[in-house]
């Protein structure tokens, strides 16, 4: 397997999440696209949750043009996430999973950015769970696994690390708390 091929099974799982939450609570879209000054109807948010599963869903079938989707969709995410950080306006979630209190992060970007790179290469070759299954019952089982694992570790890059960050920042001690421990540390020592 090539790391293309795997990097667009990914890519295409995790649009298939993402647009199952845009459809479910798209609240979370709907409030990311308005801080940017974006329109967005909630019904016009779930229909693109739709799009999405649709296009995850072709592509994970190994449909060329389903594949080019993909890789346009994570342009446009990365576009978006990098125009919320650009701006600085403050953006409470990405709206990725129509999850709240996600905010964007360079990371994300990045991510988002390979992910819109893979599947374009991806378009160019077999791709999909057909170009999977034809490599055998070990190549096949080993993809699944390592595929999976990887969507474990994106899905935390994406929302795990805002929340630890967010978290992070709520408990991170003010410069005058760390001067009076520092000093008390020093007088007990």
């Amino acid at each position: 397997m090539t790391a293309a091929l795997v990097s667009c099974l990914v890519g295409s799982v995790l649009l298939l999440v993402a647009g199952v939450g845009k459809v479910r609570r798209p609240a979370g879209t709907v409030r990311a696209l308005r801080t940017q000054g974006l329109p967005a109807p909630a019904l016009a948010v779930r229909a693109l949750g739709a799009a999405e599963v649709t296009v995850a869903v072709l592509a994970l079938a190994g449909w060329t043009p389903a594949l080019v989707a993909t890789a346009a969709a994570y342009a446009g995410f990365t576009g978006f996430v990098l125009l919320a950080l650009l701006r600085r306006r403050p953006l409470s979630s990405c709206g990725c999973f129509g999850e709240p209190d996600l905010p964007p992060t360079t990371a994300h970007a990045v991510l988002t950015a390979a992910l819109a790179l893979a599947a374009g290469v991806a378009a160019t070759a077999p791709a999909g769970l057909p170009a999977v299954w034809v490599a055998g019952p070990a190549a096949t089982a080993a993809t699944v696994v390592v595929t999976t694992l990887l969507v474990a570790l994106c899905l935390l890059l994406l929302t795990g690390l805002p929340r630890l960050v967010a978290a992070r920042s709520l408990v991170r001690p003010s410069s005058s708390t760390a001067t009076t421990t520092t000093a008390r540390h020093r007088r007990t020592a």
